[in-house]
C-alpha cells in the first residue's frame, strides 16, 4: 500500500511536471496551458457521453433480469477516467483517455470483472448477515436465526445459554401528553357549560 501511495503522490506529479516542462519548451507556455484546459473540457464531455451510454446498458441488462457486473466496472473506470482527465497534465490525460475509449475500456473491464468473480468464488462465495461468518455466526443461508428448525427464541447466545439479556425502558410519547392536556381542557369546557 505504501508503494502505491508513493507512486500516486510522488512519482506521478514528478513525471507530469517533466512532461509539462518539455511540452512548454516546445510549444510555449500559453499553448501548453490551453492544451491542458482543452483536454480537461473534452475529457469531461466524453466521460459524460460514455457514462450515459453505460447507464443505458445497465438499464437494459436489468430489464432483461441479468446482472450488470461488467457495466458497473466500466462505470467505475469512467469515474476514474474523469478524475484523471481533470488533473492537469498530459500523462494522466493519456491514461484517462485509455480508460475512456471503449476499445480499451471494455476488455479491461471484462478482465477486472472476471478477476473479481474468481476472487469471490475463491473466498467461499458471498456471505451476508448479522455477524462474523462461520459455523454459528452470520447468515449462512437457510434460517438466519440458527440451525435448521430453530426459531428466533431458540437461537444460542455467545455464552452458550438460551436467553439473551437486555434492558428495556419505556419512554412516553410526547404526543400522548398533548392529547391528555386537550382531554383535560375539553372536560373543563364541558364542566363550565
Amino acid at each position: 500500500m505504501f508503494f502505491i501511495l508513493l507512486v500516486i503522490f510522488v512519482l506521478v506529479p514528478v513525471i507530469e511536471l517533466n512532461v509539462l516542462i518539455s511540452v512548454g519548451e516546445s510549444l510555449g507556455s500559453w499553448t501548453t496551458v490551453g492544451l491542458v484546459f482543452f483536454t480537461a473540457i473534452v475529457g469531461v464531455s466524453l466521460v459524460r457521453s460514455q457514462g450515459i451510454s453505460t447507464l443505458m446498458q445497465v438499464q437494459e441488462k436489468l430489464a432483461k433480469g441479468e446482472a450488470p457486473g461488467q457495466e458497473i466496472v466500466e462505470g467505475m473506470m469512467l469515474a476514474v477516467a474523469g478524475l484523471l482527465l481533470l488533473i492537469p497534465g498530459f500523462v494522466t490525460d493519456f491514461i484517462g483517455l485509455v480508460l475512456l475509449t471503449p476499445f480499451t475500456r471494455i476488455p479491461v473491464a471484462g478482465f477486472l470483472y472476471k478477476r473479481m468473480q474468481v476472487k469471490v468464488a475463491a473466498n467461499g462465495g458471498f456471505q451476508a448477515g448479522f455477524g462474523p461468518g462461520g459455523p454459528n455466526g452470520g447468515y449462512q443461508g437457510g434460517n438466519p436465526f440458527g440451525e435448521q428448525g430453530q426459531g428466533p427464541s431458540q437461537g444460542r447466545n455467545p455464552e452458550g445459554g438460551d436467553t439473551f439479556d437486555g434492558d428495556f425502558e419505556h419512554k412516553p410519547d410526547p404526543s400522548d401528553k398533548r392529547r391528555e392536556i386537550h382531554h383535560i381542557q375539553d372536560e373543563n369546557k364541558e364542566d363550565k357549560k
